[in-house]
């Protein structure tokens, strides 16, 4: 049985849920790595392609998951005050200075 980690939800304030630790871990590295801390920040999908060749094969094979596990970190974070979004679409990230 694999280790697992509490994240949160922006959009279910006071909830949490039980995740893979390890792969919470390793993309949260890489998407923190990535992510810009000055506006305009950057698009998701921008984010998701500056992400998926770093990720670790063994976990992400051929980059599998990978769209999940970014929107896991991505509203962790965001609930955690770590990252922010841009109010209008498209959604655009970056870090809280």
């Amino acid at each position: 049985m694999s280790a697992k980690i509490a994240v949160e939800n922006v959009n279910s304030p006071g909830k949490s849920s039980n995740v893979d630790a390890a792969k919470y871990t390793e993309m949260r590295r890489h998407f923190l790595n990535a992510l810009p801390s000055t506006l305009p920040g950057i698009w998701v999908s921008d984010l998701t392609a500056a992400v998926k060749p770093h990720l670790s094969q063994d976990l992400f094979p051929q980059g599998a998951t990978c769209g999940w596990w970014l929107k896991c970190v991505q509203l962790d974070l965001e609930a955690k005050g770590v990252i922010r979004r841009a109010e209008k679409a498209p959604v655009r990230l970056w870090k809280v200075q």
